[in-house]
């Protein structure tokens, strides 16, 4: 699964790798994105890159209950184009979650120790994800998204204990990712695959993380 992340990027990064053309929100940097926290995330409309800032959580539009957000933050790769929740939004509501790195905790026989996860040559990744909108019976609207996720590489399967991961999109593949107006199954089905441990890294980091408190520089940095 994918629980935590980093998004400390500012605007001038995030417009060159996501050639944003509207701005919604300004970037907000943070350590430790937690569930139910607002993020950064990547839309088009059909027409341009879109920068917004979305609950990560999703609650479909048909839900009578907004609580099940707090189940949704994650959608399995293998099953995302068959459980109701997502299968409407992977045809033509995708997005992508800017991040330059995730957190996964390794279980011990005393305790859980986290880890920070990254590229090793790309400062700035892309997680995919998929969006929808909640409307209140008040018509209140509230915009949220899930992080679609993987079996584990080799790298992370050694530090996850359920193997999971989240999706990375290449860059050559983000425009055909986001391009909602186009959908063929097999085609998007084929992006969701475990990205290669040769280009990534981990590195131990403090219990800070472990509460979404803690929202520092300190988050990320490497045990000694």
């Amino acid at each position: 699964m994918c629980g935590r992340f980093t998004q400390k990027s500012e605007r001038p990064d995030i417009q060159l790798e996501f050639y944003i053309q509207e701005w919604q929100v300004e970037p907000a940097v943070s350590y430790n994105i937690a569930p139910s926290q607002k993020a950064g995330v990547v839309i088009n409309d059909g027409q341009k890159n879109i920068y917004a800032a979305y609950q990560w959580g999703l609650i479909p539009h048909w839900a009578k209950d907004p609580k099940i957000g707090y189940n949704m933050i994650n959608a399995k790769a293998e099953t995302i184009d068959q459980k109701p929740s997502f299968k409407g939004p992977f045809k033509s509501k995708r997005c992508l979650i800017p991040a330059e790195g995730f957190y996964e905790w390794k279980k011990t026989e005393s305790k859980k120790i986290p880890y920070y996860i990254f590229l090793i040559d790309d400062p700035v990744f892309s997680m995919a994800g998929l969006y929808d909108e909640w409307s209140s019976s008040e018509n209140e609207k509230l915009c949220t998204f899930t992080i679609i996720t993987t079996e584990a590489n080799e790298l992370i399967a050694e530090i996850h204990d359920k193997k999971r991961m989240p999706v990375i999109i290449q860059k050559k593949d983000r425009e055909r990712w986001l391009n909602n107006g186009r959908y063929n199954k097999t085609d998007m089905l084929n992006l969701l695959k475990p990205y290669e441990s040769d280009f990534m890294d981990a590195y131990e980091v403090s219990a800070l993380v472990n509460s979404p408190k803690n929202n520092n520089a300190q988050c990320i940095e490497r045990v000694v």
